[in-house]
């Protein structure tokens, strides 16, 4: 690995958790940027997912005051995250790469129009949280699973997905589900990127550099990430997804 390419791991890495902090889409940087480096997708998303689960704990520390309180909560909605992050992480190891390669574009493009549509989806979300009960239930239990295993299998976006999915059953603070949200992402990330470490082709520099890269930034972007125009973060967001969409459709 060259030094340029150090550099530029450390960096996207830094920018991911920063990302992940306030869209929750940080895959859409630097996956994308793996395979700029040459490196097969199923690796990329193997290393990446292993180097962004540091980034993803250094969140849920970040948010601990705002979960004090929900510990039942987290249990719960836990238990779904954890089974749906190891049945997708299993689905990425036993499923042909092919069909990786075929579906992650499709994957792609759908994170991408969820960064798009976030803010008339916040908007939405919070009118319909007033109109609903304290306790989520079943359905939205069966929507965490589903999220997990796509956070197992590829995650960009994830964090969009369970915000919002939160945001509609459970009658509660955005701030308080947002500190949900970053331990359910961490229980799905963190379980497969476990399963990867034993099972799966791990390139460890990239791995290292992601992690220390997401850990910084996830801590930056409490602080400064929120000061960064919206539009402009998103948009840069949208523009790299929609690169790797496209050159993994026509390569």
């Amino acid at each position: 690995m060259s030094v340029w390419e150090a550099v530029a791991i450390l960096g996207v890495g830094l920018l991911a958790g920063m990302v992940n902090t306030i869209v929750g889409s940080g895959s859409l940087i630097t996956f994308p940027t793996l395979l700029a480096f040459g490196y097969s997708p199923v690796t990329a998303n193997v290393s990446n997912t292993v180097g962004l689960v540091f980034g993803s704990l250094s969140g849920a520390v970040g948010y601990r005051r705002e979960l004090r309180g929900q510990r039942r909560r987290l249990l719960l909605l836990g238990s779904a995250s954890l089974i749906g992050g190891i049945t997708g992480s299993i689905l990425l190891l036993t499923l042909p790469s092919s069909v990786f390669d075929a579906v992650v574009p499709v994957l792609i493009l759908f994170a991408v129009a969820l960064v798009i549509v976030q803010p008339r989806l916040s908007a939405w979300v919070a009118g319909r949280r007033e109109a609903h009960v304290e306790h989520g239930g079943p359905v939205l239990w069966v929507g965490i699973l589903l999220t997990g295993v796509y956070g197992g299998y590829f995650g960009a976006a994830q964090g969009v997905i369970l915000l919002s999915l939160l945001g509609i059953f459970i009658i509660d603070s955005l701030q308080r589900l947002n500190g949900v949200k970053n331990v359910l992402a961490l229980i799905a990330n963190g379980v497969a990127a476990l399963i990867f470490v034993f099972s799966a082709d791990v390139v460890w520099e990239v791995s290292a550099l992601i992690a220390i890269g997401s850990i910084v930034g996830a801590q930056a972007g409490a602080h400064v990430g929120r000061r960064l125009p919206g539009p402009w973060l998103r948009g840069a967001v949208v523009v790299v997804g929609v690169i790797a969409a496209v050159r993994l459709l026509v390569g």
